[in-house]
């Protein structure tokens, strides 16, 4: 498991759950930004494609809990209630997608508050402001990485830029014995080539990632535990 915390707890206890032997080593830990946002009546709308916006945000994310706020993700979605968001749309799981969806509603002002890292999008004619409230500083060395490694596990990856940091601190020679599930396309392309075999889910999310590592073991080609090195 290489996500930040809390993210890699709850993947942990999802995989747990289905019978796999689970170890965690965040790559990153996830740091808040001092920050100074747009008034309300600038903007029409929220976009925040993550969790650790909210997490992170600090108290400036209370004066926008009145304004529509779109996000991805069911953890999204969560954390915007419990901050007093009073008007959370859970739209779609894709950033493309759902800024075009928000466009298609009349929605022009929009505010997306997000980390220091942040794949670019098409902002489909809308005027966005996106402002970073936190960031992923990196963590853990190649060293003790490799201690964790057994031939045959899996790595889950949540990220491009997971997958890139993955792909430093693991050496060709180990990557052949590791296969990797990644949540996406862009983050199995950030982790190269090499490995004894990479996936991407089909869906953004730890559903889709556990049922492909359930998949790989019943297939006999992983040894059943979901650990972040071969």
């Amino acid at each position: 498991m290489l996500r930040p915390q809390p993210g890699a707890g709850r993947t942990a206890r999802r995989a747990q759950t289905m019978g796999f032997d689970v170890a965690a080593y965040p790559l990153f830990a996830i740091e808040p930004r001092a920050w100074i946002g747009p008034p309300v009546d600038a903007i029409d709308a929220l976009l925040l494609t993550s969790a650790n916006a909210l997490r992170h945000g600090g108290a400036q994310m209370a004066r926008y809990r009145e304004v529509p706020a779109f996000v991805i993700g069911d953890a999204t979605a969560e954390a915007a209630r419990n901050a007093g968001f009073t008007h959370v749309i859970r739209g779609a799981s894709f950033v493309d997608r759902l800024v075009r969806d928000i466009a298609a509603r009349g929605v022009r002002r929009l505010l997306h508050l997000a980390g220091e890292k942040v794949a670019p999008y098409d902002a489909a004619g809308l005027d966005v402001t996106r402002i970073t409230v936190y960031a992923a500083e990196t963590r853990g060395d190649g060293e003790a990485l490799r201690a964790l490694m057994a031939a045959g596990d899996i790595a889950l990856v949540h990220s491009a830029r997971a997958g890139r940091r993955l792909a430093q601190l693991t050496p060709p020679s180990r990557r052949r014995h590791l296969h990797v599930i990644a949540i996406s396309a862009a983050a199995g392309i950030g982790c190269g080539e090499g490995w004894a075999s990479l996936q991407a889910a089909g869906t953004p999310d730890d559903e889709a990632m556990l049922a492909l590592a359930r998949a790989l073991c019943k297939d006999g080609d992983a040894d059943g535990r979901d650990t972040p090195a071969p």
